[in-house]
């Protein structure tokens, strides 16, 4: 029988055959190097990468065709396609765009490419019942069309409770689109797929239609869309950090109670979160969904809210751009909480910035891990800031999932990024930005109750943690980057 063995005496016989598999890895390590290069982002990266495609091409080329290879160029093209800048114009002749908030927070608008909108009503969804509960009814509701976008889509009972529901307004003739990340939702089975598409539903993973990257298959895990949208017939548009699973209700033992912040916003917003689906929908599919927004928008409030999306196919790290801003703009107080704290030098410049300023900053993180490596590097990071007098809080009540920020008493986020060099340079994230006092009393009432519930962290917490924990946890911020 011939082997594996045989196979590789024949190679290595053939010392022609040797030195041309070597010359075709050195021509793409050139190849990688050339365009890391040309497209880098960080000299710290970039050099990392160009050391060991120099002196470890073989294993390195592999690794970075999987982890630093970025093709989002399409993507950009697409978006331009779509009129995403054209959209502020349309919406001014609506008489919807908040011209004065729009002037008041230049960097957060030229980030979305689109403007703080008027005329929406906002409503604070606190954990996982809260939340299903209104994303279910605006399904049950909806009469047009549905779009529904996480990162994971579990195959459990909260997974086939949506399905169910999909199912039964895709089979009333709405228009119903699913869709999810590749990587995310790795283990949605086949069957769950097919029930969906054969009642009618149209289902993707967001990187099908690319081969580069299903070449790749789940090896791939950089560029995720960790987005998570639902948007019912334009008008209502629901955001936040819960995926679709059971452990989002608090149903995993080992994590206990989830604690988890979404947002339903009713209102001309909503179809900026539908403008996102969109392009995602079309690098996915390559169909193009329509794009004419009514001739009337309906308006259900009075706040103005502002739809960012920002991912990979930015230019510059836009995200990260917005927030360096606003925690410059910090006067008074900036509450962070986040599940992954792992920023990057400018972030943690503008933290440590705004405590010499004494603007109360606090960092609500969760006490328990569900992964262990960024865990570890989140606790690096977290000891840093106790260090420079920052407010570092640890989540007691299960696990914290929320990614909120509060800014004063001028700005609220609440959105899918986490304060981490993933979330603000590699992810296809979303956020939304509220600038009403309402929602800012709503918003800083639940952080102060989720304090309650912490336990802060202190200065001789730190210097009596163990050796092995401490060298495990600087071992991880090395590794901050690709977290």
């Amino acid at each position: 029988m011939f082997g594996i063995d045989d196979i590789l005496r024949a190679i290595v016989a053939d010392l022609h055959l040797v030195a041309l598999i070597m010359g075709g890895i050195y021509a793409l390590a050139l190849v990688c190097a050339v365009r890391e290069i040309l497209n880098s982002r960080t000299s710290q990266g970039s050099i990392a990468w160009l050391l060991s495609l120099v002196l470890l091409p073989i294993p390195t080329v592999l690794l970075y065709l999987v982890f630093g290879w970025k093709l989002f160029d399409d993507y950009a093209t697409d978006r331009v396609q779509n009129g995403r800048a054209d959209r502020p114009l349309r919406a001014k002749d609506l008489a919807l765009v908040d011209r004065e908030t729009d002037a008041k927070w230049p960097v957060q608008v030229h980030v979305s490419e689109l403007p703080f909108l008027k005329g929406n009503a906002v409503e604070l969804l606190i954990d996982g019942e809260a939340t299903f509960d209104s994303i279910f009814a605006g399904i049950e509701a909806a009469q047009e069309y549905l779009l529904v976008q996480f990162y994971i889509v579990r195959d459990d009972r909260l997974g086939s409770e949506m399905a169910r529901r999909l199912i039964a307004k895709a089979q009333t003739g709405v228009a119903v689109y699913l869709l999810y990340d590749d990587i995310g939702s790795t283990g949605m089975p086949k069957r769950y797929r097919k029930e969906l598409r054969d009642a009618g539903v149209k289902v993707s993973s967001f990187n099908r239609r690319h081969k580069f990257l299903r070449l790749f298959g789940a090896t791939r895990i950089n560029y995720r869309n960790h987005r998570k949208i639902v948007v019912a017939d334009g008008k209502h548009a629901w955001v936040g950090g819960h995926n679709v699973g059971v452990e989002y209700l608090g149903e995993d033992p080992r994590l206990g109670h989830w604690r988890d912040t979404h947002v339903r916003v009713s209102g001309p917003a909503a179809l900026g979160c539908a403008l996102l689906f969109r392009e995602d929908w079309e690098w996915a599919t390559g169909e193009s969904l329509p794009n004419r927004p009514p001739a009337d928008l309906e308006t259900f409030g009075d706040n103005s809210v502002l739809v960012m999306g920002s991912g990979p196919a930015d230019k510059l790290e836009e995200c990260a751009i917005a927030y360096t801003d606003l925690i410059g703009r910090a006067r008074h107080r900036l509450w962070i909480a986040s599940p992954y704290f792992v920023p990057d030098t400018d972030i943690r410049t503008a933290l440590f910035a705004a405590r010499l300023r004494g603007v109360d900053v606090r960092i609500m993180l969760p006490d328990k891990r569900d992964h262990m490596t960024v865990w570890l590097a989140s606790i690096a990071h977290a000891d840093n800031m106790v260090a420079h007098d920052i407010g570092v809080y640890r989540y007691t009540d299960g696990f914290l999932h929320q990614k909120v920020v509060l800014m004063d008493d001028e700005m609220a986020t609440v959105g899918s990024v986490n304060f981490d060099n993933r979330s603000f340079a590699i992810n296809f994230e979303v956020t939304l930005w509220f600038t009403d006092d309402t929602t800012i009393s709503e918003v800083e009432a639940m952080l102060l109750s989720d304090f309650e519930a912490c336990r802060q962290v202190s200065k001789s917490e730190i210097s009596t943690r163990p050796w092995p924990l401490y060298l495990a946890t600087q071992a991880a911020r090395l590794m901050s980057p690709v977290l």
